[in-house]
């Protein structure tokens, strides 16, 4: 789960950074995916441990980020079906990026919260 933590992360930190050149780089809130990203890829490197508790540990702030990170900018996945429909938005690009981001972080919280429930069934 650390590779897959630190590979999101990686495409979060890209996400930010090419949003962050589309919009010209006036915009720095479009670095917030890298930053999120930052925070996994930190998270991951940490979890690749031999300790089982600091991996568990390292990976439930992972997906702490993720899923609020998410629930942050679920709200984008709507307006970005909304803006494909012909709803105008002031940054379409924000839209993109945070529809973007709340995908990303979606997979990558379902896909650990997968992995835990087999991990704690693989010990019972």
């Amino acid at each position: 789960m650390a590779r897959l933590t630190i590979s999101f992360g990686i495409v979060l930190i890209l996400l930010g950074l090419f949003s962050f050149m589309a919009t010209g780089a006036h915009a720095p809130t479009s670095l917030i995916p890298a930053f999120a990203g930052l925070l996994l890829v930190i998270f991951g490197f940490l979890a690749r441990t031999d300790d089982v508790k600091k991996r568990m540990l390292h990976m439930h702030i992972a997906v702490t980020i993720g899923l609020l990170g998410f629930l942050g900018t679920a709200k984008a996945l709507v307006d970005f079906v909304r803006m494909k429909q012909g709803v105008q938005f002031a940054r379409p690009v924000a839209v993109e990026e945070k529809a973007a981001m709340a995908a990303l972080l979606l997979v990558y919280v379902v896909l650990c919260v997968r992995s835990f429930i087999a991990a704690r069934r693989a010990r019972a």
